[in-house]
């Protein structure tokens, strides 16, 4: 129903042909946002029912701007009295309360001779019969929820004492049962004294509108939680990393002042794909007895679960090397304590130990990538000893293998996210990448000098888990 504000101003229609444009163009959108609804396939999570509400609102906005452009195209909707027989047909086809629902009606009250006009889309929003009639302007609240009631007299005694426009929103529950929520937009209408003659308004259905907006605010809501959570635990996971891993940067002399000590120098790759924390750890540190423990190793899984599995590995290994348990035997007891864990998970490691008055390594491995020895120009990776992942297999034995290594050399440790495996490069690909670097080594002056040449070399590109590296130069 056109807006006026005096009853004797005629209202103007608009140009035909702008309408059908706009018509077309709102059709047209309706029609490629309906495609990308049913095209786009998403996750039954939060993100994605965050998306099907925004796409099923998009969808709801669209049909109420066409279903207003087509009203404004035919002009006021004509009176009940001049519908031809079937101006029921559309109704009694409908196979439920909200299957056909009209969303758009108007009503005028007239004041000086209490007349009640509504359009037949009215009396179809409010589920009331015509036969029965409209409902007086002092009978209209009592089809309101009983909450909302304060808020309808308090825009219509603005409309009518102080000719304010009327503008808002409430409930009602319709003769069926059936709650809907309208939008009502009104004026006074004023005879020639300026006095208020008569009210009139048009009521939308908003209901789907709104389920639609609910809809999306509470997807977003919750995907907001969800995000809120997840920084959380990458804070914590983050912290706890940091707290736990060896607090040394830079180059480490293990053990001190020591013909044949080590130089060692370690770092953390983090993933470049995702923000994810991973059990990654490394560790080295000097014995109770001269020797020196090197370590580094992975657990599976991402975040707070992961870096608290980390630790109390890296706990118990740090506790059992300091007891002098030979690296062996030590990765069993690692592998019964992470089958006793209340979070089941697999991990992998590998256990040096260094005595630098033999100049001997003594290592075992848990289903580890094994360390790579870089001596005179070249590498090669050493033999592991036998070692299966830990936590896979109850009561697993591991086996302890030596190496002698000379003044110069060099080993580099890592975990497997350093190389990973892939669809164009395998594992053996990356060890090679490694090995391709034993001129550099030679050339290098110190332990943070080899390391650097592997970030450089590992660090810039796509890695999708984190990683950790770390390498000992054997002095002379």
């Amino acid at each position: 129903m056109p807006s006026h504000l005096f009853a004797d101003r005629p209202a103007q229609p608009p140009e035909p042909g702008s309408v059908d444009a706009l018509i077309s163009q709102t059709r047209r959108l309706r029609g490629e946002v309906d495609a990308v609804r049913r095209d786009t396939v998403v996750d039954d999570d939060a993100q994605g029912r965050w998306q099907r509400a925004l796409c099923d609102l998009a969808v709801h906005q669209l049909d109420d701007l066409g279903e207003h452009l087509g009203q404004l195209k035919e002009g006021l909707p004509a009176s009940p009295e001049l519908d031809g027989p079937g101006a029921g047909a559309a109704e009694d086809e409908a196979t439920g309360p909200e299957a056909q629902q009209t969303r758009v009606g108007s009503a005028e009250w007239n004041l000086l001779t209490d007349e009640v006009d509504w359009s037949e889309e009215l009396f179809q929003i409010f589920g009331r019969s015509p036969e029965a009639g409209p409902l007086p302007l002092d009978e209209l609240g009592s089809a309101l929820f009983c909450e909302d009631q304060p808020l309808l007299t308090s825009m219509v005694t603005a409309c009518l004492v102080d000719g304010k426009p009327i503008d808002g929103e409430f409930r009602i529950v319709r003769a069926d049962g059936h709650v809907r929520t309208l939008h009502m937009r009104g004026e006074p209408v004023l005879d020639s004294d300026g006095c208020t003659a008569s009210m009139w308004a048009v009521f939308r259905d908003v209901s789907e509108l709104r389920r639609s907006q609910r809809a999306v605010r509470e997807s977003r809501d919750s995907l907001q939680r969800r995000r809120e959570i997840a920084q959380t635990e990458h804070r914590l996971a983050v912290e706890l990393q940091e707290a736990v891993l060896p607090p040394w940067r830079g180059s480490l002399r293990l053990p001190h002042h020591t013909d044949g000590a080590l130089d060692v120098a370690a770092h953390y790759l983090p993933a470049t794909k995702s923000a994810l924390i991973g059990g990654d750890w490394y560790d080295a540190l000097e014995l109770p007895d001269g020797r020196s423990l090197l370590t580094v190793g992975d657990l599976t899984g991402h975040g707070v679960t992961a870096t608290s599995g980390m630790a109390m590995m890296l706990g118990a290994l740090r506790g059992m090397a300091m007891a002098g348990i030979d690296p062996g035997p030590l990765m069993g007891w690692l592998n019964q304590l992470l089958e006793a864990s209340v979070q089941p998970a697999l991990g992998s490691a590998v256990c040096c130990r260094y005595d630098p008055a033999r100049r001997v390594l003594s290592w075992a491995q848990a289903g580890h990538p094994a360390p790579l020895l870089f001596r005179g120009g070249s590498g090669r990776a050493l033999r592991p000893p036998e070692g299966v992942l830990l936590g896979a297999t109850s009561g697993a034995a591991y086996g302890q293998a030596e190496e002698l290594l000379e003044p110069g050399d060099v080993l580099v440790l890592h975990t497997d996210g350093l190389t990973p495996r892939s669809i164009e490069f395998g594992r053996a690909d990356g060890a090679e990448r490694l090995l391709a670097l034993a001129p550099r080594f030679t050339a290098a002056r110190s332990a943070q000098d080899c390391l650097r040449t592997v970030v450089e070399e590992f660090g810039a590109g796509e890695r999708e888990d984190d990683a950790c590296v770390l390498v000992a130069r054997v002095g002379g």
